[in-house]
């Protein structure tokens, strides 16, 4: 299920031939790693560049994005998805006439025939983006709205000439291996009349932040006729490439309406969602992500049983890392990392072809040293000495096969390498078959 408080059908999305093709395409493009053990990956020396994995962007689908979220509240602090302005208005010209365009929110708008124009398809969940960005690790989407009226005066009195009701798609995507993102908005009237369909609608696409424009795309277009989209398309490169850097990109469209004499009038859209970095440890590549997005990281059934058993057991006494809600928050310092094992197992006894086994992991700002609580424990995890319990802090403790724990090792570097995990960034456990 979608995690969205509103959303409206829009049949002009549903592209699922398109989008079956494009999940089929990407859901493998990830970098695969050895089996490692929890302790920490070494980051590329300090100095170094590295070059992207790939040159050409295309959206990537990655192994933690298993259904896409609206952005958290408590991730609004920064520029979200949004028109900047609600209204603005050109200056008359001699004659009397001029425009405005004013942000609205979709709504239930009516169905519109035709799919979009964009050459890259936005993904069909794009059509539920409402009120606040939906996305996934490495891609952003948002549907808005907006009214775009031309007026006459005559004789001292105003009156309308026209108006256009206009849906605009922003669309942004990126890719864990490659340091560029693009950002693309599609602009189409679903309804209108008068002097307002006689517009034409350009934009031009800037950057703010780590990031230039790479290329941006957005030529005049005609808004008539009904339920045509109007595309532009920009790529931006991170300047976050030295090892160890991190940084943020700002892309932003300005969307132009020139009506013949009329003075033009703009609609704004800003995404400040992707974080491009070279500090993902164990990946000497640069690479970018939403960083709020908490990816789901999968333990099989089949191969680790009593890991997922214990991983079970956990959560369902009360500790964090199965919902959105409430995920787990990655460690990458070593201190930390150390503390929370040295408090959760440093008295595990030794019982052979077994080892202690902590959830959340050491590798993480929810164990003992951070979060605090106590040690809790279940049936068959051969820990008589330490008691049951629940809540949200503390952490459970269970002994387990050496080999489940050596491979939920090397699942767990894979999954902080291909997500692009950094320290803080939140993400959560399950499993399957």
């Amino acid at each position: 299920m979608l995690r969205h408080d509103r959303g409206f059908r829009l049949a002009w999305l549903r592209r699922a031939a398109a989008v079956s093709a494009f999940l089929a395409a990407f859901a493998g493009g990830v970098v695969p790693a050895e089996a490692d053990t929890l302790s920490e990956i070494e980051a590329p020396a300090v100095g170094e560049t590295l070059p992207s994995e790939s040159l050409t962007l295309v959206p990537e689908i990655t192994p933690g994005s298993d259904q896409p979220l609206v952005k958290p509240a408590s991730e609004m602090g920064g520029a979200t998805l949004a028109a900047e302005e609600s209204e603005s208005c050109g200056a008359p010209t001699d004659e009397g006439q001029f425009a405005c365009f004013e942000a609205a929110s979709p709504g239930d708008k009516s169905p519109l025939a035709s799919g979009t124009a964009a050459s890259v398809a936005p993904p069909q969940w794009c059509e539920e983006s409402t009120g606040t960005p939906l996305g996934n690790r490495t891609q952003v989407c948002q549907v808005n709205a907006g009214t775009y009226t031309t007026y006459k005066r005559v004789d001292g009195r105003t009156t309308v000439s026209g108006q256009a009701n206009l849906l605009f798609i922003n669309y942004s995507y990126g890719n864990t291996g490659i340091g560029r993102i693009a950002h693309q908005v599609e602009v189409s009237a679903y309804n209108g009349w008068g002097e307002a369909l006689k517009a034409s609608v350009s934009g031009k696409a800037t950057a703010s932040g780590e990031c230039t424009v790479e290329s941006s795309s957005f030529p005049s277009k005609p808004v008539a006729p009904l339920n045509s989209w109007r595309v532009g398309e920009s790529f931006f490169d991170t300047t976050a490439t030295n090892a160890g850097d991190i940084g943020r990109c700002t892309t932003k469209w300005t969307i132009t309406f020139l009506n013949g004499a009329q003075a033009p009038v703009e609609a704004a859209y800003t995404i400040s969602e992707f974080r491009c970095d070279n500090a993902t440890g164990g990946r000497a590549s640069v690479g970018c992500v939403v960083p709020w997005f908490p990816s789901l990281l999968t333990y099989s059934q089949a191969k680790t049983p009593n890991l997922v058993r214990h991983v079970t057991l956990a959560q369902s006494s009360g500790l964090p890392g199965k919902t959105f809600e409430a995920p787990l928050k990655r460690s990458t310092n070593p201190v930390v990392n150390v503390k929370n094992r040295s408090l959760s197992c440093g008295d595990a006894p030794s019982i052979a072809g077994k080892s202690c086994d902590e959830y959340p992991f050491a590798t993480t700002r929810n164990g003992l040293f951070n979060n605090g609580g106590t040690r809790r424990t279940f049936t068959d995890c051969d820990l008589p000495n330490i008691a049951s319990g629940t809540g949200a802090k503390g952490v459970s403790v269970c002994m387990i096969p050496e080999g489940e724990q050596n491979v939920q090792g090397g699942t767990n570097t894979q999954f902080y390498r291909a997500e692009r995990m950094l320290d803080q960034d939140p993400f959560r456990v399950g499993s399957k078959a």
